[in-house]
């Protein structure tokens, strides 16, 4: 019984939500209303027994996908209002579209209803034992081939993001290594009664 009414809890507030994050005239408040999606999303994967899919959801698309969503909106001056100047153009496309995941999402849901196949066995081993059993066994090379291509996705927007502008002082680690305290320093002797200024300009002088 309370799992039943945890569902309907996580459900209604997440299609609530996601409702919001359509609809909502400020982009940060959709933003907030995804964040708060992922979360309700992240309690029904725990409720059927997915924890590791629910970690992945609250770590990879709360703590980086959305909250960078939320800087990005935050930090520039897109106008917003420029950009929905269209939406009644490309509504047509957008129903077809939506229509045609609607239809998926059906198919995935209940084509095994229809095709009479017997519901999967629940196994005693957690999905996230069986999940890196079979991800570091049977995908092992294609798993180190996704790592790869990240890898070299990274340098790539890294080198093509750098720039070198001239002017700005850089620290150089070999020359400050390299340098000798007698470069730097300078020892004065300073005679009773004068000040190390008035030294260095009779040092001057001489």
């Amino acid at each position: 019984m309370i799992e039943v009414l945890f569902f309907y809890l996580f459900a209604g507030v997440m299609l609530a939500s996601s409702v919001m994050v359509v609809v909502s005239r400020n982009p940060v408040y959709s933003v907030l209303f995804l964040i708060l999606a992922f979360f309700n999303a992240a309690g029904l994967f725990v409720l059927i027994g997915a924890e590791f899919l629910a970690m992945l959801l609250v770590v990879v698309y709360v703590g980086a996908v959305a909250v960078l969503f939320l800087f990005v909106v935050m930090m520039l001056d897109i106008n917003f209002a420029e950009m929905r100047a269209g939406f009644q153009k490309y509504l047509p496309l957008g129903l077809i579209v939506g229509g045609i995941l609607v239809f998926e999402l059906v198919l995935a849901m209940y084509g095994d209803a229809f095709g009479g196949k017997t519901a999967p066995v629940v196994s005693e081993i957690a999905n996230t034992t069986r999940l890196g059993g079979v991800l570091y066994t049977k995908y092992a090379f294609l798993f180190q081939l996704a790592g790869l291509i990240l890898l070299v996705a990274m340098i790539g927007a890294i080198s093509l993001t750098l720039r070198k502008r001239a002017g700005v002082r850089r620290q150089i680690i070999a020359e400050q290594n390299a340098r000798r305290p007698a470069d730097v320093l300078e020892v004065i002797k300073v005679p009773s009664g004068k000040t190390p200024a008035a030294a260095n300009a009779g040092k001057a002088e001489e």
